[in-house]
């Protein structure tokens, strides 16, 4: 059997409520909405910590964060947790990484044999939360200034990165088409940080988009506000100082921008895989780390298991995959099995001895993506991070959504019939039993009070590594690419002809 190619294109904190691909009027998303006319949407997928460094490590381990200790941004991801990589790499494909993961640790790669560029975020402990602190404290890395300071840009931090990550994957793909003698499959992921905040996009991106067009949250009540979505606007600075319409208009207008941007990108490595010759036998998967509220209920960023801080875009096209909307509740823990049995057409992954295969939380997606049927129908939920200082867990299952947080009143929304999440059913006589039920599972699913002392003992231990490496001297765990520049282009002892005609991709038709 031929294992196909798996490239992997990741956005950052972009819900797929905000996307042409899954129905909205307005934003654009050609290279996105080719993908699923050609292959599978599915609609109710999950991050399973919405946050961008425990969601990636989650997805890639196939655990759930407090399984590894994936607490928070600042939380190291422990080089002995194996991932997806390193199982492809068992599998015999070629693993490589452009653009952004979040690693936090020594360990930069987690089983990629080769990472292309460096990451925009720090490696280190300096965004340890602070649970001891008596209540949420202010948050000094999400506030109002993206807001305030969104509008079109020549370029910023975000742009320079997500151009460097773009061209290295566009690069790689082009060497191995280079490359024949090569046979390994390639498993290339290519993640990039737009159209993460700050809510900037460069001017051709936001001309594209009317800002008369640009619509605003659907209101809501005072009384219809949970109490972690009140933490959030009060950490935040969205109650004081607050915003404008006309900040929000122009942050959803900026998202919108970067998104059509992202999906750009989406699309120029799709033409490279027609242009080399892999469009047939290449998986292609889009996807993203988690979704922003963007001023639904009065909030913004992550950090909530409201859908669009929660739900994720997950798009799979390419041999083998069905056409057809998947309705089923999944989850990124999901994507480690699923693509283990894309490499290994769903044989159960038989170059890998048994006490080395994956005991994932998760359940593989292929059946479904290839046109089968399946019953489960749940996301399991977890944050343990900044603007709280209890865990807090979310449970999806059909169309029910619960909500627990030690000391808030429980949440239970009916997501089919309540797409906006406004009215709480956890009181309602008539899901009582529901209710009930979701809140057992939920103690047995984890012990709040253990975990609690978790994370605080691993908080307090990360702050006294920060502070101590202030003091100077301290190695950067910061990934720095390695570059062997001898042998590109023409150097000496090269005839450059035969540099030309080795380096040359003949184009077709």
């Amino acid at each position: 059997m031929t294992k196909p190619n798996i490239l992997l294109v990741m956005a950052d904190q972009l819900a797929p409520h905000f996307t042409g691909a899954y129905g909205h009027p307005l934003v654009q998303t050609p290279a996105m909405n080719a993908l699923v006319e050609r292959g599978v949407r599915f609609d109710a997928a999950y991050c399973n910590f919405p946050l961008c460094a425990p969601s990636r490590f989650s997805m890639l381990s196939g655990q759930p964060a407090t399984a590894i200790g994936a607490w928070d941004n600042a939380s190291e991801f422990a080089a002995s947790v194996p991932t997806l990589t390193h199982y492809l790499r068992l599998l015999g494909y070629r693993t490589t990484l452009s653009g952004k993961m979040h690693f936090i640790g020594p360990d930069q790669l987690h089983g990629f044999e080769a990472r292309l560029t460096t990451d925009i975020y720090p490696s280190g402990f300096a965004l340890t939360p602070d649970w001891d602190a008596a209540a949420a404290p202010l948050s000094h890395w999400y506030n109002m200034a993206s807001l305030s300071e969104a509008g079109p840009v020549l370029t910023n931090y975000q742009h320079d990165f997500d151009e460097e990550a773009g061209f290295a994957a566009v690069r790689h793909l082009y060497d191995l088409a280079r490359r024949p003698s090569d046979e390994r499959p390639f498993f290339l992921v290519a993640s990039f940080t737009h159209p993460h905040d700050p809510y900037e996009a460069r001017p051709e991106w936001w001309n594209l988009y009317d800002p008369d067009d640009i619509d605003l949250p659907e209101p809501i009540t005072d009384r219809e506000i949970d109490a972690h979505t009140r933490r959030i606007r009060h950490g935040i600075g969205a109650e004081t100082p607050g915003y404008t319409d006309e900040q929000c208009r122009n942050a959803r207008h900026g998202y919108y921008a970067n998104t059509s941007y992202f999906d750009s990108w989406l699309g120029r490595l799709v033409r490279v895989l027609e242009e080399t010759g892999h469009a047939d036998d290449t998986i292609v998967i889009a996807l993203s780390d988690h979704g922003d509220m963007l001023g639904d209920r009065g909030a913004f960023f992550k950090m909530s298991f409201f859908e669009r801080a929660a739900r994720v875009p997950l798009v799979v096209a390419g041999p083998g995959v069905a056409n057809c909307t998947i309705p089923n509740v999944c989850s990124l823990v999901d994507l480690l099995p699923t693509i283990l049995d894309v490499a290994t057409d769903g044989a159960g992954w038989p170059e890998l001895r048994p006490e080395m295969r994956p005991d994932s939380a998760g359940r593989s997606l292929w059946e479904l993506a290839s046109g089968d049927h399946d019953d489960v129908d749940e996301a399991i939920g977890e944050y343990t991070a900044v603007l709280t200082t209890q865990p807090m867990f979310m449970i999806r299952r059909g169309r029910y959504k619960y909500i627990h947080c030690e000391g808030d009143p429980a949440l239970l929304y009916d997501v089919e019939a309540d797409p906006l999440e406004r009215t709480n059913l956890a009181t309602d006589p008539e899901h009582a039993e529901a209710a009930a039920v979701f809140a057992a599972e939920t103690s047995q699913r984890w012990d709040a009070s253990a975990l609690r002392e978790q994370v605080l003992a691993s908080q307090r231990a990360r702050r006294v590594l920060s502070a101590a490496a202030q003091g100077g001297g301290t190695m950067s765990w910061d990934y720095s690419p390695t570059r062997d520049v001898t042998g590109e282009y023409v150097r000496d002892g090269m005839d450059w002809l035969t540099t030309g005609r080795r380096s040359r991709i003949i184009a077709s038709g």
